[in-house]
């Protein structure tokens, strides 16, 4: 393809051009210089610093100043003689007084006064007479934006009064106001931007039914802060059953089989009252073979003793002594194989109506039993709440079988090793239950809740999300 070239324009397109610029009213050249020169740069120091260089340089001003209203305090943001704006000289105060002067009157500010001037009213000019010298002349210009002053634009120049050109500088300080003031929003940090737009909120003129609800908005802010702010109870809890305070299991007494069964899981019973009986043939066996074993001992002892036959009466004597001794045993074992009930309690464990017959080995856990007037609670706590728990503190527990009565509790003991349930660790803390309504059962399960202290309902709902978040952090960061 052929290397592009340019082209001069034709002599009338050139003139037309130059024509048609020579057109253009010199108010409408400098808002456009005055505007690209704002928008040409996207930080407010540095189209503030353009914006004031392009007004000295048009209207031959020696000095050109701008200044922002950040919240009640007037900054200098730029200056055109390339100095810091900051920087704290007389010469920076004596600027920042006469932009407080032409600020506070929200109207513009010739120095020296000059009353022939139609568009100006007479004004306090002492702020600005101090920055004059010889035939020097000062202007201020108030910088509006959205119906409020949010600065003020500043000039002086030697020789040239300001007459002929105040009505173009107060349209172009129209016209610099908003993109000033649109900067200096986005360079504010986000808390004030926040501020500002409640401010905002808070004074705009809406319907007439939001005026109450804008009125009482920072009340409820505040009101919601303290309700997020104040302390409450940190309940700690968990999963709970109950259980008896004390357990005693029944076991079998020797091999045999089950007989016969009076009790089932639920059931009350009453001490003595018979649980479960065993299978007794044999031993009834045994207890005759040695009943008649006893019987012969007893009839040679007497014989022995009919003959004054001391050797044989010792003998015999001591062969009836054992008969007798494996008697009391058998006995013994036939009172054992009748299971009966230690104390008035509730069947716990043990349903062995279906095992009718079956053999049983000696040890074997046949029958639980739990009083029916002691409970204790266990409460399963995570891991991560456990260090939070101490012995003595007290809490409620909720049984689903009675969702709409707590029960008063008190911690007794943590078990101090860690157990897994559902896939997390737990710690199985043990509570003394306060009050004992009538109509618990050992083995009922529900929720406990555990007073471990008070802290602010915000972070009672965030502590969880923290907590994970501070472990994540720890496993990623170290």
């Amino acid at each position: 393809m052929p290397a592009a070239t340019s082209t001069p324009l034709p002599r009338t397109t050139a003139a037309a051009a130059a024509s048609a610029a020579a057109c253009v009213p010199a108010s409408a050249q400098a808002a456009l210089a005055l505007q690209a020169a704002l928008l040409s740069h996207e930080r407010l120091a540095e189209a503030a610093a353009a914006c004031v260089l392009e007004l000295a340089a048009r209207y031959g001003a020696d000095l050109a100043w701008l200044a922002l209203a950040d919240g009640p305090v007037l900054r200098l943001v730029a200056v055109s003689d390339g100095t810091d704006p900051n920087e704290p000289t007389p010469a920076r105060a004596r600027i920042l007084a006469a932009c407080g002067e032409a600020f506070d009157q929200s109207a513009t500010v010739v120095a020296p006064a000059d009353d022939t001037l139609p568009r100006v009213m007479p004004r306090i000019t002492l702020a600005h007479e101090a920055l004059l010298g010889g035939s020097q002349q000062a202007l201020g210009l108030p910088l509006v934006a959205a119906g409020r002053v949010i600065g003020v634009l500043g000039l002086r120049r030697t020789l040239r009064p300001w007459a002929d050109d105040i009505p173009t500088l107060e349209h172009l300080a129209c016209l610099a106001g908003p993109v000033l003031a649109l900067m200096q929003a986005n360079e504010r940090p986000w808390h004030r931007r926040w501020r500002d737009a409640a401010r905002h909120w808070q004074a705009a003129d809406n319907a007439p039914w939001q005026a109450p609800l804008r009125r009482a908005a920072p009340w409820g802010a505040v009101l919601l802060l303290a309700a997020l702010l104040w302390p409450v109870a940190l309940p700690i809890g968990g999963p709970a059953r109950l259980e008896g305070a004390v357990q005693r299991v029944l076991s079998a007494p020797a091999d045999g089989f089950i007989q016969q069964v009076h009790v089932r899981p639920g059931e009350s019973v009453r001490a003595g009252q018979p649980l479960v009986d065993l299978a007794d043939q044999e031993l009834q066996l045994e207890r005759q073979r040695w009943q008649s074993q006893l019987a012969q001992h007893l009839d040679a002892l007497a014989a022995a003793q009919a003959r004054a036959d001391r050797a044989q009466l010792v003998q015999v004597q001591s062969k009836a002594d054992e008969a007798q001794a494996q008697l009391d045993l058998v006995d013994e074992r036939l009172q054992r194989s009748r299971l009966v009930a230690p104390f008035d309690g509730i069947v716990v464990q043990g349903d062995l109506s279906q095992q009718l017959g079956a053999p049983v080995k000696l040890g074997a856990a046949l029958v639980t039993l739990a009083p029916q007037d002691h409970f204790r609670v266990i409460v399963e706590v995570d891991e991560r709440d456990i260090a939070h728990v101490r012995a003595g503190q007290t809490g409620s527990v909720a049984l689903s079988a009675l969702p709409w009565d707590t029960l008063p509790l008190r911690v007794a003991r943590i078990t101090p090793v860690a157990t897994v349930a559902e896939g997390r660790n737990v710690f199985e803390v043990e509570a003394e239950l306060l009050a004992q309504p009538a109509g618990l059962r050992p083995g009922l399960q529900g929720s406990a809740q555990i007073a471990t202290g008070d802290a602010p309902t915000l972070w009672r709902w965030l502590r969880r999300a923290v907590e994970s978040a501070r472990m994540g952090w720890w496993e990623w960061v170290g």
